[in-house]
Order: structure tokens, then C-alpha cells, then sequence
């Protein structure tokens, strides 16, 4: 049963409000949730490799090319899931709508929003005009 519009008003003020007060401890619950999600993706992924492993065995001993071909692309499939859930998720501090950092909250200030670094223009060019320019970068810092 979906909440009405004025609960879904008031937990979103609550969040808010949790935010403002101890936003270690509201960014740390946020990331609980995530980390389950990752666990069973993890699992999946896994297990997805082992039966496409399974299944490539199978069809390279009983010479069946598409099972073969229907293995290794479940190999793949859980290798994707498995590099997936181990990526770092961005953090993202009010990008929910209705989250602290979003426009007119009351507790939203521009000290709590992420600074972002700015990227460096990209460089025109070649592939090997732009690497001989790191390259002679990294000699004039003395990186190498």
C-alpha cells in the first residue's frame, strides 16, 4: 500500500531533519542498504559463473556448441554482476528528490554538498599526441 502524498511529506521531512542532525550517521544507513544489494549481486554473480563454467564444460565435452556458447555467456554475465556490485557506488548526498541537499530544503547549505573537482580540459588529438603529452608532463614533474 503506497503512503499518501502527506506521509510521504513528513518522512521525507524526518529524513531531512536526520540529515541535518547527524548526517555521518544518515550517510552510514544509507550505505547499509546498499551493501546487501551488492551481497546478493555478489552471490548471483558468482553462482552465475560457476553454472556458466558448468555449462561450457558440458558443452565442450558432449560437443554441443550452443550450450558451449549459452556457458560462456553466462560466465560473462556473472563476471559483469560480480564487477558491478564491487564498483564503488558515488556518493551522492541529496540526490533523492526531496533529499538535504535539494533546493530550498531547510538544512541544506553549501557546506554539506560535495566539491567537485574540476576536469581538466581534454586534450585534441591523437591518441599518441595526447599519451607523449603525459608523458613529457610526468618528466617536467619528475612523476616517473
Amino acid at each position: 500500500m503506497p503512503l499518501s502524498e502527506h506521509e510521504q511529506r513528513l518522512l521525507e521531512q524526518m529524513e531531512r531533519a536526520l540529515y541535518a542532525e547527524d548526517p555521518k550517521f544518515a550517510t552510514s544507513m544509507r550505505n547499509a542498504r546498499t551493501i546487501a544489494g551488492d551481497r546478493r549481486r555478489v552471490i548471483l554473480g558468482v553462482l552465475a559463473l560457476l553454472a556458466g563454467m558448468a555449462l561450457l564444460v558440458t558443452g565442450v565435452a558432449t560437443q554441443l556448441v550452443p550450450v558451449g556458447v549459452l556457458g560462456f555467456v553466462a560466465m560473462l554475465g556473472g563476471i559483469w554482476l560480480v564487477v558491478m556490485a564491487m564498483r564503488p557506488a558515488p556518493q551522492q548526498a541529496g540526490a533523492q528528490p526531496g533529499g538535504p541537499a535539494a533546493a530550498g530544503a531547510p538544512g541544506a547549505t553549501t557546506a554539506a554538498r560535495p566539491q567537485r573537482r574540476a576536469r581538466p580540459a581534454r586534450p585534441s588529438g591523437s591518441l599518441t599526441e595526447r599519451m607523449e603529452e603525459r608523458w613529457r608532463r610526468r618528466r617536467e614533474r619528475g612523476d616517473f
